[in-house]
């Protein structure tokens, strides 16, 4: 199957598939009715510190990027990533974030790092 990138604020793709936010924190304005989740995975989020670092500045993004896999490579991540490129084997995945940036955000580093197991 696929993994597929999504912001939240976007009208409810119509691909089907295993809808889970990626976010440590709820955004803004979006009910959890009409957000339509399947599950929200904040465990595999940067790190609080990482991601007020970041702020979203563009040029900060490789930096934050190595910072951000590193996080990921802890033990409790690793396990919760397996088992996202396991579910992503047998259904799509939709991964929803919040940012307004869709080329430079954590979700785009997520995906790579699935894409790459």
């Amino acid at each position: 199957m696929s993994i597929v990138l999504k912001r939240i604020y976007d009208e409810p793709p119509q691909l089907g598939g295993h809808r889970i936010l990626i976010d440590r924190i709820w955004p803004r304005g979006i009910s959890k009715e009409d957000a339509n989740l399947d599950e929200w995975i904040k465990e595999i989020t940067p790190s609080p510190h990482l991601r007020k670092w970041f702020n979203h500045e563009q040029e900060k993004f490789e930096e934050f990027k190595n910072a951000y896999k590193e996080e990921l490579n802890q033990d409790k991540k690793l396990k919760k990533l397996q088992e996202l490129k396991e579910m992503s084997a047998k259904e799509r995945l939709v991964l929803l974030y919040g940012a307004k940036d869709e080329q430079y955000n954590h979700a785009v580093v997520l995906k790579e790092v699935l894409d790459d197991m």
